[in-house]
């Protein structure tokens, strides 16, 4: 098992900056690919990011966000992170991070999750 914690989430003007936080326990966390997925209400869960196990030396981007937003990993501190750049009013949603075995985009390929923190950008 592998418990997840979100945090950093908030409210910011749009072309504002947030960084958030994703807090892991349990199984060893550098074994695990992580991501990071954003829902708003009614619509589906969203890839945004994602960070290869080990030293993280692989990332790929939601086209929405490449530029913008990077992802990385501690794996002392055993946390992964993503910062949020020239943040849009678009880019408001619950974000969620996610850990598991396989490199991918895919929310169903994820075995553990998050409760999701909240980002809301106003224009």
């Amino acid at each position: 098992q592998v418990q997840l914690v979100e945090s950093g989430g908030g409210l910011v003007q749009a072309g504002g900056s947030l960084r958030l936080s994703c807090a892991a326990s349990g199984r060893t966390f550098s074994d695990y690919a992580m991501g990071w997925f954003r829902q708003v209400p009614g619509k589906e869960r969203d890839f945004v990011a994602v960070i290869s196990w080990g030293g993280g030396s692989s990332t790929n981007y939601a086209g929405s966000v490449k530029g913008r937003f990077t992802i990385s990993r501690d794996n002392a501190k055993r946390t992964m992170y993503l910062q949020l750049n020239s943040l849009k009013p678009e880019d408001s949603a619950v974000y969620y991070c996610a850990a598991g075995r396989r490199f991918t985009v895919v929310a169903g390929e994820y075995a553990y999750w998050g409760q999701g923190t909240q980002v809301t950008v106003s224009s």
